[in-house]
């Protein structure tokens, strides 16, 4: 099988999976799995059908495996940082989930979604100010609630320190 129809396979397999058809897409996707082991966007597709599936566990190793190899997007690293770190919170591995999501704010620092899943991995490990701080921050710099907006001098002050005063 040529890069080419590997190309046009994968493609298939995600509109499966966008258009609700995510065990047929599953099953694609293992079969290109097994014929391009060492294809990042193929282990990374792979892995967010797993998720869509309830799989968390199935998916975890090819999340992994799809950081490991070289040839991810941008957009698909971003993706699959977050999505392994979110799966590994759901499976409470909250140590990992951290570790995963940290790494991924690190790379893509303006990324308020992967801020957001942060916080939450955060929250499980008993880290609540940490978590508060970047929710926080989160929602000063990117909501455009004008009630929020007004107060968002405040709301940066009190996320560096939850307990000051003004």
């Amino acid at each position: 099988m040529s890069d080419h129809n590997k190309d046009e396979l994968l493609a298939e397999a995600v509109r499966l999976r966008v258009e609700g058809d995510p065990e047929q897409a599953r099953e694609r996707l293992l079969a290109l799995t097994a014929a391009f082991p060492d294809a990042a966007d193929v282990a990374y597709q792979t892995a967010w059908v797993h998720d869509v599936l309830g799989l968390e566990s199935e998916a975890v190793p090819y999340y992994a495996r799809s950081l490991q190899l070289p040839g991810l997007t941008e957009e698909e690293r971003r993706g699959a940082l977050l999505g392994l770190g979110s799966t590994y919170r759901v499976l409470g591995r909250y140590g990992q989930a951290v570790e995963t999501l940290r790494r991924g704010v690190s790379e893509f620092p303006d990324d308020g979604a992967m801020r957001s899943f942060l916080a939450m991995a955060l929250y499980n490990v008993d880290e609540h100010h940490e978590a508060m701080r970047i929710l926080l921050r989160v929602v000063a710099s990117t909501s455009t609630d004008p009630h929020v907006e007004r107060y968002r001098p405040a709301i940066e002050h009190y996320a560096s320190d939850l307990d000051a005063t003004m």
